[in-house]
């Protein structure tokens, strides 16, 4: 199936379509998304590319490289947001790349149409689909595993480049996003006896002495920027990239904290639509009666640890587990060409109408709920009717082929997706959309002014509002108290789940999530 390899202009188009819809749509989230643009900002504005700083204090809960790489493309194009929040859809392009090229390093003898639907897979992922326009260090992580597994795999046959290979996705990997890297690569590496058998290196002792230095080159890599960065950050900043911030996570993490078993349900809701298609599950136990080839013993060798160690540590978030969605993209690419090729059976998109059908039914009915009202009140029903007039549409077609009905499923994914946002976003924006009390906070600082923020604060208006003076964090009570005592002409932010039943005029206030936040003059905020 030549024509199958075909397919990479559509993806891209598609790509850069619903990633221009969404980020036209969505503000940028707090607290992460404002967070780590300004990182981004108060590094470029410190001229400091060594140490990252939010909020005028050393923030040692993730490295440079994503940092680095928003400064490289402001260089080209000044300071601004929208340059910084395209990175990421590049990003997930060259993933999708990196992985069909590996299924041809897997399955070098197979049709085209095996890694051709490999990016189609992932795209169509509704996880995948609604994350890779995010401010986020994941799919760089992502993009550094591809690298390591490709080096691991071109080091059988050449050994200076697989390692050099190894040590760019390890290197980058830790720079990326700490020590995690090494969880969905150190398994493969230690179980390349069981999984390489057509393609075995020359000496296993050779191979190993090749991967270790990558490794160790690897380390160099990361270490050439966290030693001296350890050092100019202080003693605090050098314990935490050194130690504190891995250990937290793994052993008693101190954000995201879930049972070990949370990914096992997770993960198939992550992996939607696909695990709704009955003929996927077909293959799937076809796959699993068959012979297991080299490739697909290379699959399991970096998803059943990884899953493992991943469950593991105590911090959990869904994208956490990003990193493993190319094996398994992989995995079931092989699975189901082989099944398709042995069975010949008839395609369908039923799962995905019932998909759609599902959505549709929530636009409608979402509204009605009073205990969601805040959220949904604005929205409007014809996202609901567009998306059920689209699961007619899927119930109707027949495609021709099995990677055909991989195509239509995503495409169909992402008109789903490109509808929600239409009809979810206009209503949901005002409640995220910092920009109004950055841009108001900003012209405060401008005047002199000293601002505080009640509470824990993430550096959400730090980037928006291109702040170049900290915003004090008051912890507790007696903190704001003692800080509205020294700073009588300053202001503070409050953030209250509902609206005090009088306020003065010089009040600004900000929908804010679920309540809103204030900025009080400390003279008016004294007498409440």
């Amino acid at each position: 199936m030549r024509s199958a390899a075909g397919g990479w202009p559509g993806l891209i188009f598609l790509t850069a379509a619903l990633a221009a819809l969404q980020l036209w749509l969505r503000p940028l989230l707090p607290v992460d998304e404002t967070r780590y643009l300004g990182v981004a900002w108060e590094m470029w504005q410190r001229g400091d590319l060594l140490v990252p700083y939010l909020n005028a204090e050393p923030y040692s809960h993730k490295p440079p490289l994503l940092f680095w790489l928003v400064h490289g493309l402001w260089l080209l194009t000044g300071v601004s947001e929208t340059a910084a929040r395209w990175i990421f859809p590049v990003i997930m392009l060259l993933c999708l790349w990196l992985a069909e090229r590996l299924a041809r390093r897997l399955w070098p003898d197979a049709d085209r149409s095996l890694s051709a639907v490999v990016p189609w897979l992932l795209f169509g992922a509704v996880f995948w689909m609604n994350f890779y326009t995010l401010v986020q260090f994941d799919l760089l992580l992502v993009l550094t595993a591809l690298l390591a597994w490709h080096g691991m795999l071109e080091a059988m046959q050449r050994p200076l480049r697989g390692c050099l290979l190894l040590a760019a996705g390890i290197g980058m990997g830790v720079l990326a996003k700490g020590p995690v890297i090494l969880l969905p690569v150190v398994p493969a590496l230690l179980l390349a006896p069981w999984w390489a058998h057509d393609r075995r290196p020359a000496t296993w002792r050779g191979w190993y002495a090749g991967v270790v230095a990558g490794m160790v080159l690897g380390a160099a890599v990361a270490l050439a920027w966290a030693i001296p960065a350890g050092l100019s950050g202080g003693e605090v900043y050098r314990q935490a990239i050194f130690w504190g911030q891995s250990a937290g996570r793994v052993v008693d993490s101190f954000a995201h904290a879930s049972p070990w078993w949370s990914y096992l349900w997770w993960l198939p809701l992550m992996w939607l639509p696909w695990l709704l298609w009955p003929q996927l599950w077909k293959a799937v136990r076809a796959g699993v009666a068959g012979d297991l080839d080299d490739g697909i013993r290379f699959c399991l060798a970096v998803l059943l640890p990884g899953l493992v160690l991943f469950s593991l540590v105590s911090g959990k978030q869904g994208k956490y587990l990003l990193p493993l969605f190319p094996l398994l993209a992989l995995l079931l690419a092989r699975w189901l060409a082989a099944y398709a090729g042995a069975a010949h059976p008839g395609y369908r998109l039923h799962f995905v109408a019932a998909l759609l059908a599902l959505s549709g039914t929530g636009l409608l009915v979402l509204p009605h709920i009073d205990a969601l009202a805040a959220w949904t009140g604005g929205l409007q029903p014809w996202g609901g009717l567009v998306l059920l007039a689209g699961a007619a549409v899927c119930l109707s077609l027949k495609p021709a082929t099995w990677f055909a009905t991989v195509q239509s499923a995503a495409v169909a994914m992402a008109f789903a997706s490109a509808v929600i946002y239409l009809a979810l976003l206009p209503a949901l924006r005002p409640a995220f959309d910092l920009k109004p009390l950055a841009t108001y906070v900003s012209s405060l600082q401008r005047q002199g002014d000293r601002l505080a923020w009640s509470g824990k604060y993430h550096g959400q208006l730090q980037f928006s509002g291109r702040l170049e003076q900290r915003i004090e964090p008051l912890t507790d009570a007696g903190a704001v108290q003692r800080w509205m005592a020294d700073h009588p002409h300053g202001y503070l932010i409050e953030n209250r789940r509902s609206m005090p039943s009088a306020l003065p005029g010089e009040v600004f206030v900000q929908p804010y999530r679920s309540g809103y936040l204030l900025v009080w003059p400390v003279a008016d905020r004294i007498h409440r």
